[in-house]
């Protein structure tokens, strides 16, 4: 096996796209190589890496990415392809396999094989790349525990909330939906949830008997949206902040509502499993019950915006302006 040539996505400054030519080194023992169909772009966490609005000094997160968060920085993780080599000791993949893997945007790359999961037959290999988000939202549901007949509010339908809307209502849990995006909330009411612009109190007590929400899903990506999920849980309530912000401040009033109504706020992050589940989930059943929902929820319908790698700065700067209707852009690899 020879090396083959490649081209990345490098983010060289702030708001700075390069795309780099690279190479994809014949997979080693543990290792395959990989040829891309489609990466997505992860809107909240990659518009912060983007914009330089990450903490220069935090390490990288996943043995696949390069560089620094101080720039020059190669990332990603959200990458979909066919295996093209395999190499010694691997057990399950096969040339030919469709597969997700944890992986910046790059047309050809020589990944670990315990950072790629083999796809369902049943599934556009295209949409594979959904994997990482639906990982996500599936522990974000889990951290959230809601309970039927209860009332959950996410606020922020891009796509990971999308994603925690389609599993919650999958589950039977009455599910509010806030976006000031009229796109984003048709697309969510069509999969029925109920709708708001903003989160109204008003409209939030209507709809609650008056209570307020049993939990509030925070994933919009803007710090001024906790206070109003705070604001909006019933008493004994439950916020779970599934956002990242980065570098961004977030300025709370906590004396009020919180303090009186005992409320809790919980984090929620992919790289541990919510304690409750323990011991009855691991990583390996959390990676079996995404691989079994990708082909059951509606995927296709969250790409807006498809790009190919050559206009990777073009799909960036859309991330950046956030126009309306966007809800998830693609990078395609001929």
């Amino acid at each position: 096996m020879q090396t083959l040539p490649a081209e990345a996505i490098w983010f060289t400054a702030p708001r700075t796209v390069t795309v780099r030519r690279e190479t994809a080194p014949p997979p080693a023992a543990g290792e395959v190589r990989v040829a891309a169909i489609a990466s997505l772009i992860s809107h909240g966490t990659e518009r912060l890496v983007y914009r330089g609005e990450v903490d220069p000094t935090l390490p990288l997160d996943l043995p696949t990415l390069s560089g620094s968060f101080a720039f020059p920085i190669k990332y990603g993780y959200a990458i979909a392809g066919r295996v093209i080599d395999v190499g010694p000791g691997v057990d399950g993949l096969k040339i030919g396999d469709a597969v997700a893997a944890l992986h910046p945007h790059q047309n050809v790359f020589t990944v670990p094989a315990h950072l790629v999961k083999r796809l369902p037959d049943n599934l556009d290999p295209a949409l594979g790349g959904f994997y990482a988000n639906v990982e996500t939202a599936l522990t974000i549901c889990h951290d959230a525990t809601p309970r039927l007949g209860e009332t959950v509010a996410v606020l922020g339908q891009g796509v990971v909330g999308l994603l925690v809307t389609q599993l919650l209502l999958r589950a039977g849990v009455r599910v509010i939906a806030i976006d000031p995006d009229p796109y984003r909330r048709a697309l969510t009411g069509h999969f029925g949830a109920i709708t708001l612009a903003h989160a109204d109190p008003a409209a939030i007590a209507e709809l609650t008997g008056g209570r307020g929400v049993d939990i509030a899903i925070e994933v919009s990506g803007a710090p001024a949206a906790l206070q109003p999920a705070i604001e909006m849980v019933a008493v004994e309530g439950l916020v779970v902040v599934a956002s990242w912000y980065g570098q961004k401040p977030v300025t709370l009033t906590l004396g009020g509502h919180f303090h009186r109504g005992r409320v809790t706020v919980r984090s929620s992050q992919v790289g541990r499993l919510a304690p409750e589940t323990l011991p009855r989930w691991d990583y390996a059943r959390r990676t079996a019950t995404v691989l079994e929902l990708l082909p059951q929820l509606r995927l296709a319908e969250l790409v807006s915006h498809r790009f190919p790698i050559a206009q990777a700065a073009a799909a960036y700067a859309l991330l950046d302006q956030a126009p309306a209707g966007m809800v998830q852009v693609m990078v395609e690899y001929g």
